[in-house]
């Protein structure tokens, strides 16, 4: 993932209501992991934005979002659950671009891409 432009509207948001009061590296990795699972409406279609060592998928192929993985999968970076040749499989929310979701489920995914974009970490 490319590294992204500092956006200040984001970055208030992301202190003030994701990872406020994250002291340490689990705090903010379970800020995130809360605000995401509360905020995405699942199931949603996306698509594979980048190939990653992590993950099968490839780059532009469609998958359906269930959910978020478990909490102990994701204390490095965030990951979903999705549907893949039959079975059900974790990969990198970072990987994955929504397709047609309302606007609260894109904020929060655009919001830990851009984290992660950032290049930040818990």
């Amino acid at each position: 993932m490319t590294r992204i432009d500092r956006d200040e509207e984001r970055e208030k948001r992301i202190k003030m209501d994701i990872v406020v009061d994250a002291y340490n590296r689990h705090e903010r990795a379970i800020g995130w992991y809360t605000y995401l699972e509360d905020t995405i409406r699942f199931p949603f279609e996306a698509q594979c934005i980048e190939e990653r060592e992590v993950s099968p998928l490839e780059e532009g192929e469609d998958v359906r979002v269930n959910g978020m993985s478990s909490v102990e999968a994701s204390q490095s970076e965030m990951f979903v659950t999705v549907d893949w040749m039959g079975r059900e499989l974790g990969v990198p929310l970072a990987q994955v671009e929504p397709i047609k979701v309302d606007g609260e489920t894109e904020e929060a995914v655009a919001d830990w891409h851009y984290w992660a974009g950032r290049g930040y970490e818990f």
